[in-house]
Formats: structure tokens, sequence, C-alpha cells
């Protein structure tokens, strides 16, 4: 008769509750990384994504930077300046476009996406309201992974480019409104501030967000009444904190805004829609009651702007009159200061690419790092943002799932 063991010496023999060593993931090794910097071909795109000193540093923790030449020409670097940091020059688009990452401004064209070989990576705008399906799809046939910088979140939650370039904007209405306040084509000859003993210019700004900030400190600094409204309470309460100073703030009201628009010298339309056209406060006939000689700069003219009298204008012929008063209406007001507007970017960039070679690459990257999740539209050629899918009819997947599949 054969003796059955024991049943606790069975559960041990079987392995299952023996300890086991722990499964710990392995550091991923640093990997090296080519990067491409085209020269951009969009009208009145004068920026760049890395200035020479990005590229340096990239060089210097062993990635490959491939810039087209006279990419950086607009932005006033040249390419010596690129090559002596270590960059390579490459004549044609065609080289670019064979790195693992591109850096670009604006969105690829489709000609650009021809270029791009099988599982790249571009990281650039998305400008959404001009794209169509074919966009999304040649990049899908692609299999490319995109990422738009725009969407991109910091550990605080907010948008780093986008603040970035609000601020610039709003820094740099203040001081385009000044130079044609000034000027002798349709200015009266007033300097833009304040001195003893003279009445300082008045300011107007509509909108209470990030460029409505920077414009107000820039015109305050300089020593200009300024005068803030909004349709957001919660926006102008926040300012009023922010600046630190108590400044003339008000809802949108048609009555009082009429009432600071005719004693205006400079109005600056800094209005901001989460989605579709920004809403127009300053009407024709309001328009007519403002001085003759004063200035407005419509920075949301990006998104159709916020006065009636606007239109979109160019930085070679930016300004036009109606009614005697002068409107500078040029989308993308970063790209005239585009030598600062890139360094703005290339800080932003160029930590990113670092840690890209730290992870182990870009997979690795976004797998890791939430707000640069955030960015990503196209995961492998799988579209990942819900709202482009629904809009266009496109198929899309979660990027938390895609994540959960792709990297286990």
């Amino acid at each position: 008769m054969s003796e059955n063991k024991p049943e606790f010496l069975s559960f041990g023999s079987s392995g299952k509750y023996v300890p086991q060593e722990e499964m710990l993931e392995l550091k991923k090794s640093k990997k090296s990384v080519t990067i491409g910097v085209p020269k951009e071909t969009s009208f009145q795109e004068n920026r760049v994504g890395l200035v020479p000193e990005a590229v340096g540093l990239l060089v210097q923790n062993g990635h490959t930077v491939y810039i087209e030449t006279n990419a950086g020409k607009a932005a006033h670097f040249s390419d010596n300046e690129y090559s002596e940091q270590g960059g390579t020059i490459v004549f044609t688009p065609e080289e670019v476009y064979q790195s693992d990452v591109i850096i670009k401004i604006t969105p690829p064209t489709i000609e650009e996406i021809d270029k791009m070989k099988n599982r790249q990576t571009i990281i650039s705008a998305l400008h959404l309201p001009i794209q169509d399906q074919n966009y999304f799809k040649k990049l899908m046939s692609k299999r490319i992974t995109a990422i738009s910088y725009e969407f991109i979140k910091d550990k605080i939650g907010t948008f780093p480019v986008v603040r970035a370039m609000s601020e610039i904007a709003g820094n740099t209405s203040i001081l385009i409104a000044a130079e044609h306040l000034s000027n002798s084509e349709y200015g009266k000859g007033r300097m833009l501030g304040g001195i003893s003993g003279i009445t300082p210019t008045e300011v107007v700004i509509i909108g209470a967000g990030t460029v409505g900030e920077f414009a107000a400190r820039a015109a305050m600094g300089l020593g200009a009444l300024v005068k803030i409204f909004d349709s957001s309470l919660y926006k102008l309460r926040r300012l009023q904190n922010d600046l630190n100073t108590r400044i003339f703030t008000s809802i949108i009201q048609p009555k009082v805004l009429l009432k600071a628009l005719k004693t205006a010298d400079v109005v600056i339309g800094a209005l901001h829609s989460s989605e579709g056209r920004t809403p127009i406060v300053i009407t024709e006939d309001m328009v007519m009651e403002m001085k003759k000689g004063s200035v407005i700069v419509d920075v949301s003219i990006d998104q159709g702007g916020c006065v009636e009298t606007s239109r979109s204008t160019t930085h070679a012929n930016p300004v036009f009159q109606v009614h005697g008063v002068t409107h500078y209406c040029v989308p993308n007001i970063p790209s005239k200061v585009s030598h600062t507007a890139s360094y703005a970017l290339s800080n932003f960039f160029a930590p990113i690419l670092i840690d890209v070679g730290e992870a182990g690459g870009i997979e690795n990257k976004i797998k890791m790092d939430y707000g640069v999740r955030q960015g990503v539209y196209l995961y492998n050629g799988i579209l990942t943002n819900k709202f482009i899918g629904e809009y266009y009819g496109l198929p899309y997947q979660d990027i938390e799932l895609l994540m959960a599949v792709f990297n286990r």
C-alpha cells in the first residue's frame, strides 16, 4: 500500500507558496537620437524650433542634430552658429526628414509628410482649424507618432508653450502700439506712457488672460493708465491679485466699454475663445467714437478678432485705418520677435529631447511623462485624440490603453 504525502507537503513541492525573486523593471539605457530641424515654409513664420545653444547642449548629451540650411535665418541665427555648436548642416529637406525626431513650429504640409519615413516622431503645432481628414490619414499611413506642443502640460497642469507665446504677444502688443502711436504715418507723435506734469496715455485691454496680463504689466511699466475688461469676474479678480495693485477692471458691458474707448489712446484685443471664433465685443459704431490717431492691436485676430473692423494683415504691411483709427491685425505676433520667441520655444524643446535620450526613446518618454502624453494625437499611426476622431469620423484609441498594451 503506497503511502500518500501529507497535503501540506504537496503544496510546498508545487512551488506556489515558495518565496520568489521580485521582478523589478530594468532601468532603460540611454539612447542617442537623431533630431531634424527643417526650414519653415509657412507664410510669416520666422521662428525656429532649436537655437544654436540648445543644439550644442543636445550634441553634448550624445545626440545628432541635423539643421536644414538657413533654417534659423529668419530668426537671425546663421548656419555657422549651428555648426560651431556641433550641429550638422544639410542642404535638402529630404536629409532632415530622415531623422528620428522632427522639430517644427508649424504643422507639416502634405508635401513634407511625403518626405517623412515610417514610424517617425514629429513635434509641431497642430492648428486644428486648418487641417482636414487627409492630413491625419497621411500621418496614420506612415505610422507616425505626432505630438502637438500646444497641448503638452507641465507638472502644475498648465500649457507652457501657450503661456510663453502669450507672454511674448502681450508684451510685444504694447511695443507695437507705442510705435504706431508715435510714428508720422498714422500716429500723432504721442509717447505711450506718462511723465510728470503730462496726462498719461490710456490703454484699454479686452481680456484678462495671459496676453492681457503681460500687456497690462508692460503698459503700467511705461506709466500708462490701464483699464481691463473681461466677461469673467474670476479672471479679473485673479489678474488684480497677480498684478498686486489696484487698477480699473470691469465686466464687458457695452456702455461702460464705450465710455472707456472714447478716451482711449490704445486698445489691445486679447480675448481668447476655447472653441471657434472670438466674439466681437467692439462694434464699428464703437470704433467711430474713438479718438482719431488712436491704435487698436487685435491680438485675437488669430481667432477672427474681437473688433468688428479688424481684418488680417501681414508683417510686411501690418496696419490700416478705419474711421481714423489705426488697426494692427497681424496673426502670430510672436513671429515678429522671432529671435526671442525661438529662445522661448527652444528652452521648452531641449529638455524634452534630452529626457527622450535618458528614457531610452520617445516611446518610453511618452509612457513616463503624463504631460507629454497630453500632446500626443497620433501614436505609431493610431489616432489618440477623441475630439479629432469624432470631428473627422476617424477611429481612435485612448492613449492610456495604448500605453498599457505597447509598453508591458
